[in-house]
């Protein structure tokens, strides 16, 4: 069966470029990745401006059910067609792209720890780390360059959204990682680690295997045999 490798971390931690970088030392050959920023709702339906004040820090602004579909249909060893987003226009595009499936599907985005359902289906799952200022100037720079966005458009959905959601939901997602990588120091070492990691997945895609996940480890019955009298 595919491996499904989890890569969560605060926005602008470096997930991206940090598993760009992955995919271009081990090639495309087994490895296909996906952002879960394509899986924001679709919201055309709603004018620009109401898009603007949506909270896209907030789970509800993930399509869960499909998210999860595609992503057992790919473990599962089958094709999808997957939403692509449009982020000057905050909404889906109208053009969509063929995934296939391959040995490992690397999926990263700031919630890829959050859905306990989507934790299940993960085989490998990581946390990157950094520091708030750290991925402030980085979000700065990537939304006036790539976006196209104000400089206060951009500080005030920081402050106002991003921050408070990465306190609240993000960041607690870390203790689900099976590895914390820190990508805030002049010499990074993330990129090395995650390729590794990789690199053994693809290696061991062939064997089954069905480690207890977290919520499993302390259930009912083993409580209530540990404090039985």
């Amino acid at each position: 069966m595919n491996r499904l490798v989890l890569v969560g971390g605060g926005s602008s931690s470096g997930k991206s470029y940090i598993t760009s970088e992955v995919m271009k030392r081990l090639g495309e050959e087994d490895i296909v990745r996906l952002t879960m920023d394509d899986y924001y709702k679709d919201q055309s339906d709603i004018s620009l401006e109401d898009r603007y004040k949506v909270n896209y820090d907030h789970p509800k602004a993930f399509d869960w059910p499909l998210m999860r579909k595609q992503l057992k249909d790919l473990k599962d060893g089958k094709p999808v067609q997957k939403p692509v987003y449009d982020f000057v226009t905050l909404t889906r595009s109208e053009k969509v792209e063929t995934i296939e499936p391959k040995k490992v599907i690397l999926v990263e985005g700031i919630m890829a720890l959050v859905d306990k359902e989507i934790r299940k289906l993960g085989d490998i799952k990581v946390f990157i780390t950094a520091s708030a200022e750290r991925r402030f100037l980085r979000r700065l720079i990537r939304d006036k360059r790539d976006r196209g966005r104000t400089f206060d458009n951009i500080v005030s959905q920081y402050f106002n959204t991003v921050q408070p959601m990465y306190g609240e939901v993000v960041e607690p997602s870390s203790i689900y990682a099976d590895f914390i990588i820190n990508n805030d120091g002049v010499k990074n070492i993330a990129v090395d680690i995650l390729t590794v990691l990789l690199k053994e997945e693809i290696e061991s895609s062939g064997h089954s295997y069905s480690p207890k996940a977290m919520e499993e480890e302390f259930d009912e019955i083993s409580l209530a045999e540990a404090f039985a009298k």
